[in-house]
């Protein structure tokens, strides 16, 4: 490698570069000619480097110094930077943060870029739109792929501006991820052409203006909204014929989901009950995740026949006022099926009739079950370990894997697992993993080395869980079934 000797080594801070200096200013730095390849593929190789490497390299390598200028990805948050309080010195971090993104940005050709992340979490004010609207106008043109903006500061408010977007300066745009700003696109903005992902959280957008941006979006496969309050009603045009994905979560005043895009196969929701939801056509559905109270008795009674051809069911619910019903109606093709029953709101609730699942579902192959609760409600097996109920009749023949969190020695839930082992003949791993094997001791040492102490409840549900799987379940063990038990750490053990 030939040598250009001019200026000294670069200085690094906690171990990066400061990538706020210039190496083709100021103190003298050593640089390198650099291999004698071709500056497109030191260009593509300088493209894979982490930004902190990419810096570097730029540092020390004329041919590498001239790529970076025109870096294709972009990465920009405190951790990226090293900007820890060693490195920021007196200053405060997101003082230094802003300086050193306005200054990297600002030598930036705008050549070539083709990602773009800011991560925004302390230290923000209305003043310092300035400096994201300066950092936008640099990176939104053609070209541009990926535009992440994350402001993570409680009630940071930031406009973007979307009028940057238009003109074709976002045609090349595929992936857009807000959160935490406002998000107010108008008919004349129109959409990206371009747009096959779309990824809103806490963005203060309403339905009208999300639809008219959908509308002009023909391009978008995954569509996710999370925490977006200012949506009522969430209206899906027919005219996104590629959407295949749509997730919806935590968005406090929806009332209403019509869905009319005919190809949605992936449909994730949380919220509440109050929720209409028209999905459109659902023949195609495969992979649903639900949260919603009285979400399992939901999956058994009505999604066998409005979605028979489902592959992946998630359910999580934290209050169930009925157990899932026995119906004729079957998940033909589902072959994993996930069910959360959590949270201290939730009554006692007769666990054996999950079995029916089972039956309803011929070619399951994993089943994965959360029942964790601080405080148990169920009657445990010690109570009245007499007359354990059996379910005749029900086997399986395809479920291998079964899973549940939070194994407690309520009765019902013994049942269930006595009812697994008995009923499965294709079973071949069960485990049982305890609330307590949550808390263990490399996870909660205190500085003399001991394991902190449990609540008392929890140490003697921890026993009762225990014994429980040794007196009740092991003995149903088949030789051909793998059982791994995730028990209460040494300090808190039987």
């Amino acid at each position: 490698m030939g040598t250009s000797m001019q200026r000294r080594q670069p200085q690094a801070t906690s171990g990066l570069i400061t990538l706020q200096d210039d190496p083709t200013e100021g103190d003298e730095v050593e640089m390198h000619s650099g291999p004698s390849l071709p500056e497109d593929i030191l260009c593509h190789i300088h493209s894979f480097m982490p930004m902190r490497d990419a810096a570097r390299a730029a540092c020390v390598s004329h041919a590498f110094l001239r790529s970076w200028r025109c870096h294709s990805n972009l990465n920009f948050s405190k951790e990226t930077l090293g900007l820890n309080e060693n490195a920021c010195g007196k200053d405060a971090p997101g003082r230094v943060f802003y300086s050193k993104v306005d200054h990297i940005l600002k030598k930036h050709s705008g050549i070539g870029l083709k990602k773009l992340k800011i991560l925004i979490d302390s230290d923000y004010s209305a003043k310092d739109s300035r400096y994201l609207n300066s950092w936008l106008r640099i990176a939104v043109a053609p070209g541009i792929e990926e535009l992440t903006l994350i402001l993570v500061p409680f009630g940071a408010k930031y406009n973007f501006p979307c009028s940057l977007l238009s003109d074709g300066s976002g045609d090349s745009i595929q992936y857009l991820h807000l959160a935490r700003c406002s998000f107010r696109p108008t008919a004349t903005l129109g959409g990206l052409r371009s747009l096959t992902r779309l990824h809103l959280c806490l963005v203060r957008i309403t339905g009208d203006e999300l639809v008219c941006f959908l509308t002009h979006s023909p391009a978008l496969e995954r569509l996710e909204l999370r925490s977006c309050d200012k949506i009522v009603c969430l209206k899906v045009p027919r005219l996104l014929q590629r959407l295949n994905y749509l997730e919806v979560s935590g968005c406090a005043k929806l009332k209403v989901i019509e869905n009319e895009a005919p190809n949605v196969s992936s449909f994730a929701f949380g919220g509440g009950n109050s929720v209409q939801l028209s999905l459109g056509e659902t023949l195609q559905m495969k992979s649903l995740s639900m949260s919603r109270c009285g979400s399992i008795f939901y999956a058994r009674a009505e999604l066998p026949s409005s979605m028979p051809n489902l592959e992946a069911l998630t359910v999580h619910s934290h209050t169930e006022m009925a157990y899932a019903p026995m119906l004729r109606s079957k998940f033909f093709r589902l072959k994993r099926l996930s069910i959360a029953l959590t949270g201290a709101s939730s009554p006692a609730y007769d666990y054996l009739s999950l079995a029916l699942f089972f039956d309803a579902a011929p070619s399951l192959e994993t089943f994965d079950l959360d029942v964790w609760q601080r405080y148990m409600k169920n009657v445990s097996v010690f109570a009245d370990p007499a007359d354990l109920r059996q379910m005749r009749g029900l086997q399986h023949h395809k479920l291998r894997s079964v899973s549940i969190t939070g194994f407690s020695s309520a009765k019902s839930l013994v049942e269930l697992t006595r009812h697994i082992l008995e009923s499965i003949t294709s079973l071949e791993c069960l485990t049982l993993e305890t609330p307590q094997s949550s808390l263990r001791c490399s996870d909660r040492c205190n500085k003399s080395g001991k394991c902190s102490p449990l609540a008392e409840d929890l140490l003697m549900e921890g026993r009762r869980v225990v014994l429980a799987i040794r007196r009740f379940i092991e003995p149903k063990v088949p030789s051909t079934v793998k059982l791994r038990v995730l028990e209460p750490c040494g300090c808190h053990a039987v």
